[in-house]
């Protein structure tokens, strides 16, 4: 699926002239104003927000503040598009949280670049995150209201790491939010659903546990909501791979043992 990105702009043929420049790779959704783009976030999945500043009804720094201030949209990148080309007026857009700001006229291919570089930046932090087992989960926040919501869906995973049936309905009540709007926010941070990022919690506690050097593999396995040490094994192979003892062995700065071989050790006692 093409990266979904809005465009916000009271003057129509702008909208149409970026549209036709965007089109071919992303999937465009258009709005007026910035109340009119509120509208929007709150039933749309947005990976991008692309909006000039002087506009009626709600203006551009109003709305990327508060994009930026609201936990639900806040992991969202947002560029100001401006014909303000003051110093005043950029360190006003940098102050509230915008992550690009483009003097008008500018290049299309400048804000092509623009664009796939804020993408691509976020999607590489993402997958640092989910192949390096000792990366905290704050590492994919942008803003301090995400930074927040990851420290506090992070505790919860934590606290309940020895429930084996923690899952989204559980982990939802235990942050006090709807399903669906969690569901939507740990999707779009991180590209994982939240049994994903579950799991993956489960298997970093496990390399943090493995690292102390205070328990055995299946006692870790165990600790962190593995019913199964073979389980535990495979599934730590696969997110990180290696298996836990090898990841052990590599933590002590020894030569590790051929995975292959090792894999079926990370279950046994």
């Amino acid at each position: 699926m093409k990266p979904v990105l809005l465009l916000i702009d009271d003057n129509e043929e702008i909208l149409e002239f970026i549209e036709d420049e965007l089109n071919e790779k992303y999937s465009i959704i258009k709005a007026l104003n910035g109340q009119e783009a509120l509208s929007i976030l709150r039933r749309e999945v947005i990976h991008l927000v692309i909006s000039d500043i002087m506009m009626p009804v709600m203006d551009g720094f109003e709305l990327c503040r508060i994009i930026k201030t609201n936990f639900e949209y806040s992991h969202i990148p947002v560029i100001l598009l401006t014909a303000k080309n003051t110093l005043q007026s950029k360190i006003e857009g940098l102050e509230i949280g915008a992550d690009a700001y483009i003097e008008k006229p500018f290049s299309p291919d400048y804000l092509r670049v623009q664009i796939a570089n804020l993408l691509s930046n976020r999607a590489k932090i993402r997958e640092y995150f989910v192949s390096s087992p000792l990366v905290h989960i704050k590492s994919m926040a942008h803003t301090k209201t995400d930074e927040l919501f990851l420290e506090q869906l992070n505790e919860a995973i934590y606290n309940n790491l020895e429930d084996a049936e923690l899952d989204v309905e559980k982990l939802a009540k235990l942050v006090n939010m709807s399903k669906p709007t969690l569901y939507r926010k740990i999707k779009s941070i991180s590209d994982l659903t939240p049994n994903e990022l579950i799991n993956i919690t489960r298997l970093k506690r496990a390399a943090e546990l493995l690292v102390e050097g205070t328990y055995k593999i299946y006692e870790v396995a165990d600790m962190t909501g593995y019913g199964s040490q073979t389980n535990f094994g495979r599934n730590f192979l696969k997110q990180f791979g290696m298996t836990p003892s090898d990841y052990l062995t590599m933590k002590q700065g020894k030569t590790p043992p051929s995975a292959g071989n090792d894999a079926l050790k990370a279950g046994a006692p």
